[in-house]
């Protein structure tokens, strides 16, 4: 939203207002009343009156009225680049040591071996950071103030980071808005991983693997166990694929893609449900919630996710413009956002494991 440097804090020319809405009450920075027919035309204008004030308005609708409640937006903050680059760096170390780790190499007995992790380091980096810079470049372009992706650097010896994010610092401006910078995210990400783990997969071999031998087992979200199959068939018993570091940076990416795209809480596909459902969201969140809960027969991780997103908060943030509908395009997206969350999603990602 542009922001004139020559506006005053205070109440809205309400004359201007009553020009294209029929004003029924006002409570402060909140207008109760209806939008003049047609109402796309005069809302449109309405926000212009707003944009000119140097205010921030929220248009939603409560049965038959229109409701428009405004206010100011704090000075913006500047971001520190800087930081946005340390923890890139950090994380590129941290994931280039686990990825030796995978590899067989021990850094710390010669950190020559750091080097073998550079295949898990970039794959995971790439799909990490494609699916923020979608979202980020993605929000710039509809006129969101978002800030450049945020890595987390955590030496956890199976990724070696907790991801990476992108801070939204002004309301989004619509529900179409709305579902673009969250399937945005999901389906670059989704892109990124398909060759990941088709390269990551031809390097990967099948191999007898004892009962006894500890490794860790992994569910097969549908694409992934599709294109192992194109590669290694069905291996025989007794055997299974034993993934390269590279193509296990490609699953890694496709189930943080199936986590983004849960329909709850502040996940991208969280995003996408309130565009879709608006206010029907809430309901729809706590039936998630349940589904998760119930899922934890399959994986431990999933109660946990369900005790994550509520603490987080389910409760939405509306976008600005609440009242226009979505369009075909937007549907369009959120089926494509559905049909890559069937792709990537395994009830059971780690079988036999807790977390």
């Amino acid at each position: 939203m542009a922001m004139s440097s020559a506006v005053s804090e205070g109440p809205v020319d309400l004359t201007r207002v009553a020009r294209y809405m029929a004003i029924a009450g006002v409570t402060g920075p909140r207008i109760v009343g209806r939008i003049y027919d047609p109402v796309e035309e005069n809302l449109k204008e309405l926000k212009r009156v707003f944009e000119e004030h140097g205010a921030i308005a929220y248009f939603s609708r409560e049965g038959d009225n229109h409701i428009i409640t405004y206010g100011y937006p704090p000075p913006r903050q500047p971001v520190r680049i800087w930081i946005n680059v340390l923890l890139l760096v950090a994380t590129i170390f941290t994931t280039l040591f686990v990825g030796a780790l995978h590899a067989g190499k021990n850094p710390l007995t010669n950190p020559v071996n750091i080097l073998s992790g550079l295949p898990f380091s970039l794959g995971i980096i790439l799909i990490l950071g494609s699916h923020e810079l979608a979202h980020y470049l993605t929000a710039r372009h509809l006129g969101v103030d978002a800030t450049p992706p945020y890595f987390l650097p955590v030496p956890h010896p199976m990724t070696g980071t907790m991801g990476a994010f992108i801070k939204i610092r002004s309301p989004v401006p619509s529900r179409s808005a709305l579902i673009k910078v969250g399937v945005a995210g999901p389906l670059a990400g989704f892109v990124v991983a398909i060759p990941v783990t088709i390269i990551g997969l031809a390097l990967s071999r099948v191999r007898f693997v004892p009962a006894e031998a500890g490794l860790l087992r992994l569910g097969s979200p549908l694409i992934f166990e599709l294109i192992s199959r194109i590669f290694h068939g069905t291996p025989p018993a007794g055997s299974d694929v034993v993934l390269h570091p590279l193509a296990f940076a490609g699953w890694l990416g496709m189930f943080v893609t199936a986590l983004n795209l849960l329909p709850v809480g502040q996940l991208d596909g969280g995003h996408i449900a309130y565009a879709l459902l608006g206010r029907r969201y809430r309901v729809f969140s706590y039936f998630i919630i349940a589904v998760l809960l119930l899922m934890g027969f399959f994986w431990l991780g999933w109660p946990f996710w369900a005790f994550l997103t509520t603490v987080l908060g389910l409760r939405h943030p509306p976008p600005l413009d609440d009242i226009t509908g979505l369009d075909r395009t937007d549907i369009i997206l959120a089926l494509l956002a559905l049909l890559v969350l069937i792709l990537t999603f395994t009830p059971a990602p780690f079988p036999g494991t807790g977390f």
